[in-house]
């Protein structure tokens, strides 16, 4: 595996999370074939943390598919990362001195974090946003973890995280996280019998978007599939930076509304350069309502999938946008998470 800088190229030399050359951000580049076996996949792991992970279900439906990726251990496509990530610091922060980690969230990150921190035997801070769901709060605090409310932005969030003793185990900014999110293209490929021509994806931070489109290049370079489907980032209309960057128009934050979709509020995603990138050499990103996203929750009740507010938004998407192409829609979290 190599770590290379988003922006310069320059080699990623340690644990860094960011390039002492630029200042930007790192990805991890197979340089390997696809192996059936997913583990093989992460030779930089020597042993993963587990709490009986599975493959996630895929649900065939009238003219499209669902990936039910909230059937993880705490109910959210987090689980991937985190499990990559934490395997990981397991092997390198311990032989350093650092038992300590701390993870800054709006509530899914923070949860899957938690327990497979504590799981790896780390203390583990969660710091979140004052006004995160109860039902969140109370998760991150049934696996053992400290939670730290902090009032403001979600910048504001993060910046409290970072400066706090311990290790920054930061999900957006540790690129083990984000490699962890090439298994769901692997098992997209591996549980289809022919692939998906469009994915909906949710987009916050960037993991799940770029994640994902790094396993489905890995795919591509392997020889297994032929080209990266057409990849369609779903964000909310009151919070939308990747669109408005793909769209080429300013941003304007409204700070006095807030998205019914809670998961999705990173206004200025530190991953913004790539995530463009991402979309604008795969796919397109568009925005949806509130009220679009709370009919498409319930009507995907009625065919059995409860999914929270922000994974509905890729239902949403789907029904505004010609069904031209085969498409599969992951649906990122349970939605008992928001009740």
């Amino acid at each position: 595996m190599k770590g290379i800088c988003y922006n310069c190229g320059s080699s990623r030399k340690g644990i860094e999370n960011i390039c002492s050359n630029c200042g930007s951000f790192f990805t991890l580049k197979p340089d390997f074939k696809f192996r059936t076996s997913i583990k093989e996949n992460y030779p930089y792991i020597s042993d993963f943390i587990s709490l009986g992970e599975v493959e996630t279900p895929i649900l065939n439906l009238d003219g499209f598919s669902l990936k039910l990726d909230y059937f993880s251990p705490t109910f959210s496509y987090k689980d991937r990362g985190s499990r990559s990530l934490v395997s990981y610091l397991k092997d390198v922060l311990p032989v350093r001195g650092i038992t300590k980690i701390n993870e800054d969230s709006s509530g899914n990150a923070g949860s899957s974090m938690a327990a497979y921190g504590r799981k790896a035997g780390f203390d583990v801070n969660i710091f979140v946003p004052s006004k995160t769901m109860q039902s969140k709060v109370n998760q991150i605090k049934s696996y053992g973890a400290n939670i730290i409310m902090v009032k403001g932005t979600r910048e504001d969030v993060q910046k409290s995280a970072e400066n706090a003793h311990g290790f920054y185990a930061s999900h957006v900014l540790n690129p083990e996280f984000r490699d962890g999110i090439r298994t769901l293209a692997y098992e997209i490929f591996m549980q289809s019998e022919h692939m998906p021509e469009r994915i909906f994806v949710p987009v916050s931070a960037g993991t799940l978007l770029l994640g994902l489109v790094s396993g489905l290049e890995h795919l591509v370079e392997s020889c297994e599939i032929k080209e990266v489907p057409e990849i369609v980032a779903v964000q909310t209309e009151l919070v939308s930076p990747l669109y408005s960057e793909v769209q080429k128009i300013p941003f304007v934050d409204q700070p006095d509304k807030v998205s019914i979709a809670d998961a999705l509020v990173s206004k200025r995603p530190l991953l913004l350069k790539p995530m463009a990138e991402a979309i604008e050499k795969y796919g397109k990103c568009v925005t949806v309502s509130d009220p679009e996203i709370i009919k498409a929750r319930d009507d995907m009740a009625l065919s059995g999938v409860y999914a929270e507010y922000s994974s509905a938004t890729v239902f949403a998407a789907f029904r505004n946008l010609k069904r031209n192409k085969k498409s599969l829609l992951v649906i990122t979290g349970n939605g008992l998470k928001t009740p």
